[in-house]
């Protein structure tokens, strides 16, 4: 039976899934939803499957009305709407996907994560599927790490990095939103060890790890999804943490240190002003259009490199075993030249489209609400094989202590 997606949000990942969609046989109409309509209006002009609406995610029944019909709802919009497309999904009898949990306004990244999965049993008596945190981190990720986890007697711990040492020589300091980067940045990250959740200060525990090919690189403990579901779904672990690295994390936790993210005004000259919105309103926006990005190239690149490990480390056979995971994908001039996308969309939205692509293929079958690393074995092997064919492809070094 062929379906009708909805693409809430047709920025760089929304648009990637829906123009990955349209190629799909078993995708009859795409709705590309978004506030701004030329936006939308963008996606129906380039895709023959696609038909564009206006909808405000602040409006719980235009999400609604605009979505009446389809089989899934994907998410593509800030984690603070997490809450009203998953209703709305509830109401329409929709399957539903989304991105990220957090960071969200109302609560902590704990609680934002744990109010998804508070809604499990309605979708489970729904007979639907909320798939949670799908794109490269968190998403991919998890992927991996449930992988190797599986191969093992007892996980101890579970370690994801990633490093972006994407830098060109015209100062662009982000490849996604300056805001998202910089309040992502200093915000306290969690961490999770012996079964408790654990806060730290941003940019804490400075740890140099050596990456196949690269070296020693800085890396920091960063805000993100995986600590928190890994807690919470792989039993007796004991400790989870993400970490991130780079020039534009180093160039933030200066920012950092010298209080240019904080978000309380301050007197300046008489004036109050907040430094986090001076510090974003003179960053140079993530180019977004093909134009902007090859300007940008053609000023060329100071470095160019980075690395996706996800090392997980536990006992076979008695035995501790640690297992590194590299994730292999396209760079920036790679992936511009092949798709005439950033490396940042290339990696994020390919990833989070073959998680649509486990829904409107019928290689879902689990009920409720649930993230990446709960999918079985099949449906994994599925994923990273698709992952695959579109250049996305992972590296497992094995390392075991025989005595």
């Amino acid at each position: 039976m062929k379906k009708t997606v909805m693409v809430m949000g047709t920025g760089a990942q929304g648009g990637t899934i829906a123009m990955r969609l349209n190629d799909e046989i078993n995708v009859e109409k795409i709705i590309c939803a978004d506030y701004d309509f030329d936006a939308a209006k963008r996606y129906e002009t380039l895709l023959d499957k696609a038909a564009a609406v206006k909808v405000d995610a602040r409006k719980a029944d235009e999400i609604i009305k605009a979505s009446k019909g389809a089989d899934l709802i994907v998410n593509g919009l800030p984690p603070d709407f997490n809450p009203a497309v998953m209703r709305a999904a509830l109401e329409n009898g929709m399957h539903y996907q989304d991105m990220a949990s957090g960071p969200v306004a109302d609560i902590d990244f704990v609680g934002a994560v744990k109010r998804q999965l508070a809604l499990d049993d309605e979708f489970k008596r729904a007979g639907l599927s909320a798939l949670i945190n799908t794109g490269s981190a968190p998403g991919l990720v998890n992927v991996i790490a449930r992988n190797a986890v599986d191969k093992l007697d007892q996980v101890e711990s579970i370690d994801i990095y990633i490093y972006d040492g994407i830098w060109t020589n015209r100062f662009i300091p982000f490849w996604w939103s300056p805001e998202t980067a910089f309040g992502d940045m200093a915000a306290e990250p969690i961490s999770f060890e012996n079964g408790e959740f654990k806060r730290v200060p941003p940019f804490n525990d400075p740890e140099m790890v050596d990456f196949r090919g690269l070296g020693p690189r800085r890396m920091v403990d960063h805000e993100h999804e995986e600590p928190v579901t890994f807690g919470l779904f792989f039993n007796g672990i004991k400790r989870a943490n993400f970490k991130y690295g780079g020039p534009a994390c180093n160039l933030a936790e200066s920012f950092y240190r010298m209080g240019l993210l904080g978000t309380e005004p301050i007197d300046v000259k008489g004036s109050k002003i907040v430094p986090l919105d001076l510090v974003c309103q003179l960053t140079p926006p993530a180019p977004s259009d093909p134009d902007t990005i090859r300007e940008a190239l053609s000023e060329g690149m100071a470095l160019e490199e980075g690395a996706s490990l996800v090392r997980v480390q536990g006992l076979k056979n008695g035995k501790s075993v640690c297992m590194d995971n590299y994730i292999n994908a396209p760079g920036l001039t790679e992936s511009f030249e092949k798709h005439g996308i950033t490396h940042e969309s290339f990696l994020t939205g390919q990833s989070a489209f073959l998680f649509t692509k486990l829904f409107v293929n019928d290689k879902l079958t689990l009920k409720g609400v649930f993230p990446p690393e709960v999918l079985g074995a099949d449906t994994r092997t599925y994923y990273l094989a698709q992952a695959a064919k579109l250049g996305i492809t992972v590296d497992e070094i094995a390392e075991t202590r025989r005595y």
